[in-house]
């Protein structure tokens, strides 16, 4: 009768990487609570929710879901700006908790209308620079609690309150936090049986507790089951209506984001395919039950999903269990909690800030096309310093508005401006027609039109890993792309990449000047494509897969 449900065979490897995934969650749960301003009881109620709830009713198995720090810092703005309306965190616990249950409520519409497939077109500069300030964002008000002082709410509050950080740090604080940080990176060199967040909230702990250093710390945790907290919903003054619905928005919208690119990591790992829709909704669920536990909502977390795939976790029913876990730890470990030093939890989060933080994008701010940079850098900055709501809405503005100006110079100069392939093999033209009946069980011709940009770049990805694996090579006719963007350069560097990594040779022909110079700009020319796959004509490349292929 169980069999009919699940399968038996999974459940060692479930139970292993759900329990793995929940001892890496806790720590991070605890440092997210702390860090959204409701406190580290919020952190676990959020984790215990939306780690249950969007286990079982999300569309990806081997999910694990739980407080990130994209929306840890969209939840803090919110909490700041609530108290800042009502005078306290008790008057504003209302008004948060809608916006979160609200924001699961939205993400469960987004997912019933299918709005999954419309994420996909965000353009990489925007989603780039955002998650980037982001990572800043929980570096910079983690300074203050480094050294063991009260945090102000905002970055900019923070940057003209730095000279506090010298005359006022405690330096048993800062002991403790750049112990943290050290033991969080050398243990792995060590072993990677146990997770090194843990080992080192663990260790610090013990240092600073029998020690006895005077650091601040988390405070008492609530025992027992998180109480109801709807009954002030239907009480909140009007006024703060637009904020509900505001920060509802963006965090169902980041939310769904960050849930669907752990999705399709998981993918990637067990070569499986998630629904996007019914993860939508499993999020949902959980971040409003979330909300109503009083909570912090969260997403799909990559490095739990990575860490209960690799333990063995293959069924929903892991990170299930790894949201149990964590509601046992409520129950029985609660109070030991309480000795946390704050210190301990911002030398865990520093870390994490710099990992969110998308080197590979800045890193070629200065090779990729100017307008690209220009929105990332603009979306870094306002994220950072500003609002993440107006960050990603003026980026994905501007992002098209330069398209559409760079469309409109490349029609003027007669070019083809549609986003175009010909992966369903509708133009093929005869030289090639010739060379395929010869070698189609070998070889794979593709033609892309117009530019490559990030409107495109999910078609193309989709399209190829459609592709056989028993094939040895793909050539890509270039001649009719004038342009590719950034999102288009890291679609097309990520399918290379998958490719090379199946043993398929990728052969370019008549590759335009702007996209020969981005590929060699980013080094996926020569490091992914040698000089020698590239060619003038298609002929050329005919010739050279002859020679090398065989008859």
């Amino acid at each position: 009768m169980i069999k009919r449900f699940y399968d038996t065979k999974y459940l060692k490897g479930d139970i292993t990487g759900g329990l793995v995934a929940g001892v890496v969650a806790l720590p991070l749960a605890l440092a997210f609570g702390v860090q959204s301003g409701m406190g580290a009881a919020a952190g676990l109620y959020g984790a215990i929710a939306v780690g249950i709830f969007a286990a079982i009713f999300g569309g990806t198995a081997t999910q694990a879901s739980g407080p990130t720090g994209p929306m840890t810092v969209v939840s803090a703005a919110l909490v700041a700006a609530a108290i800042e309306l009502t005078g306290s965190l008790e008057n504003a616990m209302s008004i948060i908790l809608l916006a979160f249950f609200l924001g699961g409520l939205i993400q469960i519409i987004f997912g019933l209308i299918n709005i999954a497939s419309y994420v996909k077109y965000f353009p990489y500069p925007v989603v780039s620079g955002f998650m980037s300030g982001v990572g800043l964002i929980i570096i910079i008000l983690q300074l203050f609690p480094f050294a063991g002082l009260s945090s102000p709410k905002s970055t900019i509050a923070v940057i003209q309150d730095l000279p506090r950080l010298f005359t006022d740090g405690n330096l048993y604080a800062l002991g403790l936090g750049l112990l943290t940080v050290i033991i969080y990176f050398v243990f792995p060199k060590i072993t990677k049986a146990i997770p090194s967040a843990l080992v080192a909230l663990v260790g610090a702990t013990l240092v600073g507790y029998f020690l006895q250093w005077d650091v601040p710390v988390i405070g008492e945790i609530p025992s027992g089951l998180p109480s109801i907290q709807i009954s002030g919903f239907l009480s909140i003054d009007s006024s703060a209506y637009s904020i509900i619905l505001e920060y509802a928005v963006v965090l169902a919208v980041l939310g769904s984001i960050d849930s669907l690119l752990t999705s399709v990591i998981a993918d990637n790992m067990t070569k499986t395919k998630h629904n996007s829709n019914r993860e939508l909704i499993g999020q949902g669920i959980g971040n409003m039950i979330a909300g109503i536990v009083g909570g912090i909502p969260g997403a799909g977390a990559t490095k739990g999903t990575v860490v209960n795939i690799n333990s063995g976790g293959r069924t929903r029913v892991s990170g299930t269990i790894h949201g149990l876990i964590l509601l046992a730890v409520l129950l029985g470990l609660g109070s030991l909690a309480a000795h946390i030093p704050l210190a301990v939890l911002a030398g865990l989060l520093i870390p994490i800030g710099f990992k969110i933080i998308d080197v590979k994008g800045l890193k070629h701010l200065v090779s990729v096309p100017r307008a690209d940079a220009v929105v990332l850098i603009l979306v870094l900055l306002i994220t950072t310093f500003g609002s993440l709501i107006q960050a990603v809405g003026i980026g994905v503005a501007l992002a098209s508005l330069l398209f559409m100006k760079k469309a409109s110079d490349l029609g003027q100069k007669g070019m083809n401006v549609g986003p175009v392939s010909d992966f369903d093999g509708s133009k093929p033209w005869q030289d090639e027609i010739d060379f395929y009946e010869e070698y189609k069980d070998k070889v794979i011709i593709k033609h892309l039109y117009g530019p490559f940009f990030f409107g495109f770049t999910s078609h193309f990805r989709d399209e190829i890993k459609k592709l056989s694996s028993e094939i040895k090579a793909l050539v890509i006719r270039m001649d009719r792309v004038p342009y590719i963007d950034q999102s288009g350069l890291y679609a097309l560097e990520d399918s290379i990449y998958e490719l090379n990594a199946k043993g398929i040779e990728v052969i370019l022909t008549k590759v335009q000047d702007q996209p020969l110079d981005m590929l060699r700009s980013i080094d996926i020319i020569p490091d992914l494509i040698p000089e020698d796959d590239i060619f003038e004509d298609v002929e050329q490349a005919f010739a050279y897969l002859r020679k090398n292929l065989g008859n």
